[in-house]
């Protein structure tokens, strides 16, 4: 009976053995698919990996390429600025070189027409000078030399006269 319960005991085990293997086999066939899933998955990863790099890659080159393009348009941007600012300076001097002269021309002009005045009979010099507009006459009577200047002022009309001593004494 000892053996009999023995042998049951080892059948018993060997069966628990068995179902343990089947067990076993099944787990190493679950692991064995999951494994090439996981193989597949691993590759899946590496390929976007390596698309992630090389678009980084493309990126940083397109970076690099805009950023010259860039440097390049600024370099053109600065020297357009300097030449610009050259002729600004150029103009700038040109203008005052002319408000020179133009004011030469003036005193000139001025002092001709103050030698013509200067040369008139008084009663003459008076009749046009009161035809001018007035800042035109006052101007003129400002260039001549006072004695000039007030026989002039007597033969005008009297209100024009006051009108213009005004803006000499100004």
């Amino acid at each position: 009976m000892i053996r009999l319960f023995l042998a049951f005991l080892l059948l018993q085990n060997l069966l628990l053995a068995l179902q343990t293997s089947d067990k076993l086999f099944e787990c190493t066939e679950i692991f064995k698919e999951r494994k090439s899933e996981l193989l597949v998955e691993l590759e899946r990863i590496d390929e976007q990996k390596q698309s992630l790099n090389a678009l980084k890659t493309a990126t940083e080159a397109l970076l690099k390429k805009k950023k010259a393009k860039l440097d390049l348009q600024e370099e053109q941007i600065n020297q357009k600025l300097q030449e610009i600012t050259k002729k600004e300076a150029a103009l700038k001097k040109m203008l005052a070189e002319n408000k020179k002269v133009l004011a030469e021309l003036k005193s000139t002009k001025m002092n001709k027409i103050a030698q013509t005045f200067a040369k008139m009979k008084a009663a003459s010099a008076a009749n046009i000078l009161s035809d001018m507009k007035t800042q035109e006459a006052a101007a003129i009577l400002q260039s001549l030399k006072p004695k000039v200047v007030g026989k002039i002022l007597t033969k005008m009309d009297p209100k024009k006269a006051s009108e213009l001593t005004l803006l000499l004494a100004e």
